[in-house]
């Protein structure tokens, strides 16, 4: 029995220890880039976290993406286990860096790029900006600039003070706020172009008992959804997925149903 007990001691320790050797770093602009590759295929899907999340983001999702192709997933500079220096980040910033991430991974070929919230923001601006290095794009309850336009649609005075606050709280981040894009732009930017290539948006517009704030009212949560169709139906390879059982995480809600739209992306990718 003891030496029963020594083996199962054994084999979780190096089970433990190999799933920890998973996670590496490079160096991207002389800062430590935390990152985990794994999987095969003829795709190669490049996870992007939502703001300031590292890669542990994608912890639901991740091993049954590595099923389907090669999957990369990282922390942005100042998230997760990469370096954490507090610097103002534009969207422009964090998308070279994610070009160089790639480059030093001798990652050649365009990415299916799958990209939550604050990182879906980026994503738009790697898809605009490097048009040669993406062939899909996958946004799941994607930032937007249009956030704020929502709240004061519904109720013009209580949305400023709102955002007012939200701003402030933003900026307590100090060089940290990963949020420069939406406060520091003005004016504030707008959709970037994106080419022809297959798009999934993934939005919820599950109603919260006690909204906080106008953006997570009854109303804003249709407008919300309104938004992200009108954006992703104006794609000609677009697709919206509207869904009730998840608020801000449906990697996390409903890991099953975000991995089959990946695989549904992944399958209308040339």
């Amino acid at each position: 029995m003891k030496s029963l007990i020594k083996v199962i001691i054994y084999c979780s320790l190096f089970i433990s220890h190999s799933a920890l050797a998973e996670l590496a770093k490079v160096q991207v602009n002389g800062f430590d880039v935390e990152y985990e590759l794994a999987g095969k295929g003829k795709h190669t899907i490049l996870l992007e976290a939502g703001g300031s999340a590292g890669l542990s983001d994608w912890d639901p999702v991740f091993e049954s993406l590595t099923k389907h192709a090669k999957v990369i997933r990282y922390s942005r500079i100042g998230n997760g286990g990469s370096a954490q220096v507090k610097k103002n980040y534009s969207s422009e910033e964090y998308a070279a860096e994610a070009v160089l991430l790639l480059k030093t991974l001798k990652i050649e070929e365009p990415v299916v790029y799958v990209a939550h919230s604050y990182g879906a923001y980026l994503a738009r601006v790697f898809a605009a900006t490097y048009p040669n290095q993406i062939k899909a794009l996958m946004l799941i309850e994607p930032a937007s600039e249009h956030d704020v336009d929502i709240m004061r649609a519904i109720d013009l005075p209580r949305a400023e003070k709102e955002i007012a606050a939200i701003k402030l709280d933003d900026m307590k981040n100090g060089m940290s706020n990963q949020y420069l894009d939406f406060w520091a732009k003005r004016p504030l930017p707008d959709y970037p172009q994106i080419a022809d290539i297959p798009v999934t948006v993934i939005a919820s517009v599950k109603k919260y008992k006690k909204p906080s704030v106008l953006f997570f009212t009854d109303k804003a949560r249709e407008m919300w959804g309104d938004l992200h169709s009108k954006w992703a139906n104006a794609f000609p390879q677009g697709e919206i997925v509207i869904t009730n059982k998840s608020y801000h995480y449906p990697q996390n809600d409903e890991p099953e149903m975000v991995v089959a739209q990946v695989v549904k992306l992944l399958e209308r990718t040339k």
